[in-house]
C-alpha cells in the first residue's frame, strides 16, 4: 500500500564540513497508509460520524468506497520516531539530481485507511426521513434535500455520480423499495436493518475474530471455574488392631479404604480443586459461535449507531420474532455466572494464610508500576554528572557527615 504523509517543510543545515544535519519538523507530520489502485479523485474529506455526528477525517474514493483511519500507536514507554527520505533511481546520474531533504517525524503513528460500510452513513439520513416523513416512500436526492444542514464535503459524496449507484445499492438493503419509472423510492425498515447486521456479523464470526480477541471475549467468557469440594472423610491416623480385623472376619469396604489411603493426605476441611465436566467446561460451537456474532454486532453499534437506535436493535434482538435466537448464549452466561458465584463461596475462608490470588489487572498495575519506577530511576541516573557518580564510589567509612559541620553550636559554659 503506497504510504504518503502530511508534514512541513524541514530545513537542512549545511556544517562547515559540508554535512548535511536532519531536523525535526517544527509541526506534527501525519503519516497515511492508503490503498492502492485509487483514482486521481480520491480525497481526504470530513464528514459526519455516524455515531456521533461530529466532523472527522475519511479517505473517499468514487471507485473504491470510503475509508476511515485507524490509528496504530507505538508503546507510550518505547519512544519512536519515523525517518522520511525521498528515493532515487539507480540508473539516472545522480550528480544531476538536486540534493534530497529528509525529515524525521517525532510523532511515530501510523493512519491506516480501513474500508466501512455507506450504510451506516445513511443510516442517520433514512431514519430521520421515515420521522418527518411519516414513513413514507421517498427518492434518495429528495431525501438529500430535506436536509440542509450538511456538511459540504457530505454533499459532495452522496451527489458524485460515479459513487451513486454504491450508494443507492447500500440504501436499497436497509430499506423497502417501490418502482417510481426509471428510478426507486426508499422507506427505511429497521427489520430489514437488523437482518444486515446479522449478516455482517455472520461473515466476521465465519471468517474468525482476531487472536486477542478471541481469547479476550469468547475464550475467557465461556470458561468454566474450577470448583472446590471440602474433604471431611479424611480417616484418623489410629489403625484397627488385629483384635478388631479377626472379628470382623474380612475387611468392609470402609476399611479397605482407610488402608488404601496414602500417608501424605489432603487434611480435614481442606478445599480441593476439582475441574468440571468437559461437558461444562467447553461450550458448544454453536454457543461460541452466537458469542462472535453477539461481539461483532457489540462492535457496530457502539461504533456506527446512535444510542437510540443500538437500544432499539437490542429491544428486537430480545423479542420473540427475532431472526436469532441467543437464548442458548443467555442461559449459559447465566449458567457460568452462578457457577463462578459458587466457586467464590466454596473457598475455605477460615484459611487466611493462603494469598489472594492476583487478577489481571492488579498483575498489569503492578508491572506498570515497576516499569515506571525504574525509568525513573533510569533517569535519575542519566542526569546525574560524572563527578557525582565519582563521588558515590568515594569509601566514607569512619568520615563525619556534612551536616554535622552545620549543626546548633553547643551551649557556652558561664565563668
Amino acid at each position: 500500500m503506497p504510504r504518503t504523509r502530511a508534514t512541513a517543510t524541514v530545513p537542512v543545515e549545511e556544517s562547515k564540513s559540508d554535512q548535511k544535519i536532519l531536523i525535526p519538523a517544527e509541526t506534527p507530520s501525519k503519516t497515511f497508509i492508503l490503498p492502492k489502485g485509487t483514482s486521481a479523485d480520491a480525497r481526504l474529506l470530513s464528514l459526519p460520524n455516524p455515531q456521533s455526528g461530529e466532523l472527522t477525517r475519511y479517505f473517499f474514493c468514487p471507485s473504491r468506497g470510503l475509508y476511515e483511519f485507524t490509528v496504530l500507536s507505538a508503546p507510550s514507554h518505547q519512544g519512536r520516531s519515523i525517518l522520511f527520505t525521498s528515493t532515487r533511481d539507480s540508473t539516472s546520474d545522480e550528480k544531476k539530481k538536486p540534493a534530497t531533504t529528509g525529515s524525521i517525524s517525532k510523532n511515530a503513528d501510523l493512519l491506516v485507511a480501513t474500508p466501512i460500510d455507506p450504510i451506516f452513513f445513511l443510516i442517520p439520513l433514512l431514519t430521520a426521513s421515515s420521522k418527518s416523513g411519516q414513513s413514507l416512500f421517498q427518492l434518495l436526492d429528495d431525501i438529500i434535500d430535506s436536509n440542509d444542514d450538511l456538511p459540504p464535503h457530505f454533499r459532495h459524496v452522496l451527489y458524485d455520480e460515479e459513487f451513486r449507484a454504491t450508494l443507492l445499492a447500500r440504501a436499497e438493503a436497509t430499506c423497502d423499495t417501490v418502482e417510481a419509472g426509471d428510478e426507486k423510492m426508499l422507506r427505511f425498515n429497521e427489520s430489514k436493518l437488523l437482518k444486515e447486521l446479522i449478516a455482517k456479523s455472520e461473515r466476521m464470526a465465519a471468517q474468525g475474530l482476531p487472536a486477542s480477541l478471541e481469547e479476550r471475549f469468547i475464550s475467557q467468557a465461556l470458561a468454566a471455574p474450577l470448583m472446590s469440594v471440602k474433604r471431611d472423610d479424611v480417616p484418623t491416623s489410629e489403625t484397627p488392631n488385629e483384635s478388631e480385623k479377626s472379628e470382623e472376619g474380612q475387611d468392609s469396604p470402609s476399611t479397605m479404604a482407610t488402608t488404601a489411603t496414602p500417608s501424605v493426605s489432603t487434611p480435614a476441611g481442606e478445599s480441593t480443586p476439582v475441574p468440571q465436566s468437559t461437558e461444562n467446561d467447553t461450550s458448544s460451537e454453536h454457543i461460541s459461535r452466537l458469542l462472535r456474532i453477539s461481539t461483532a454486532l457489540a462492535f457496530m453499534k457502539e461504533s456506527y449507531l446512535s444510542k437510540a437506535l443500538s437500544t432499539r436493535i437490542d429491544e428486537m434482538l430480545a423479542a420473540p420474532e427475532s431472526p436469532l435466537d441467543f437464548k442458548p448464549l443467555t442461559e449459559r452466561l447465566k449458567e457460568l455466572v452462578d457457577l463462578r458465584a459458587q466457586a467464590a463461596a466454596s473457598r475455605n475462608m477460615s484459611d487466611f494464610s493462603r494469598k489472594r490470588a492476583l487478577d489481571d489487572e492488579e498483575v498489569e498495575d503492578r508491572a506498570e508500576k515497576k516499569r515506571k519506577k525504574e525509568e525513573e530511576a533510569k533517569k535519575a541516573k542519566a542526569s546525574e554528572s560524572r563527578g557525582v557518580r565519582d563521588l558515590k564510589k568515594v569509601n566514607t567509612t569512619g568520615m563525619k557527615k556534612m551536616s554535622d559541620f552545620f549543626g546548633k553550636a553547643a551551649p557556652k559554659k558561664k565563668t
